[in-house]
């Protein structure tokens, strides 16, 4: 049989926080710290069975009719993460145009006249901004059939985590574009652009964001095939 997942509510004196485990390159300030349990007993009425809540089983068992608390948790709980990945985006393009607006290159031309640069930080924002309508339009179309009573059903699921991950990956990648064409200088530590690069990429690093399996189970359910095994995983 499978390992089951479940979420779990411990009491404050059943863990250890390690104080000095979040030592990382970005995103420093979440204080996402390891903990460690040891010979705890957790009691069922403290455990949630993990597919149910993605599902929604979990919330309709206890009773809860309003629509937010009836959307899928593969719809919300990312939000939480890619969307502070977008407003990271939208800060490194803030950034980049602020750093490019005076800045000249080494012949001494200024940048603002350079149109391959200028293409570069249109199509990145043009994509960041594409990511965040990419989000809220999912967000929506989720909302809107829970709303109405429709079924959320695995495939509808696997196409939102789909869209939210690709959204990600999307606007990522025009921050590296952006970032690309700042020059060393914004490699600086008391630059702010290196700052949204080492963040933004550490929240795409996030296992909410893993692409394969994703892309894997939407496509197969796009097929009339219904994935199995890891392929429901965090779906």
């Amino acid at each position: 049989m499978p390992p089951q997942m479940l979420h779990m509510i411990l009491p404050r004196s059943d863990y250890e926080i390690v104080d000095d485990s979040w030592n990382v390159v970005g995103l420093r300030g979440t204080g996402s710290k390891d903990v460690i349990v040891k010979d705890a007993f957790v009691p069922s009425y403290r455990t949630m069975d993990a597919m149910k809540v993605m599902d929604g089983t979990a919330q309709r068992e206890a009773g809860m009719t309003e629509t937010l608390y009836l959307m899928p948790w593969s719809t919300m709980f990312p939000l939480g993460i890619s969307s502070a990945t977008i407003g990271i985006a939208e800060g490194a393009l803030a950034a980049a145009l602020d750093y490019q607006r005076e800045r000249v290159n080494s012949s001494g031309d200024a940048i603002k006249d350079d149109p391959y640069v200028m293409y570069a930080i249109g199509e990145a924002a043009a994509d960041i901004n594409a990511a965040r309508q990419e989000l809220l339009a999912n967000a929506d179309r989720i909302f809107d059939m829970v709303d109405s009573g429709k079924e959320v059903s695995f495939e509808d699921r696997a196409a939102g985590r789909r869209t939210q991950v690709r959204a990600v990956w999307r606007e990522v990648s025009a921050v590296d574009e952006i970032f690309a064409r700042c020059g060393g200088n914004a490699a600086r530590m008391d630059k702010p652009l290196q700052r949204y690069w080492r963040d933004v990429h550490v929240g795409q690093a996030h296992a909410i964001h893993v692409p394969t399996t994703v892309y894997h189970a939407s496509a197969l359910s796009s097929l009339g095939v219904d994935p199995q095994g890891p392929l429901r995983a965090m779906i």
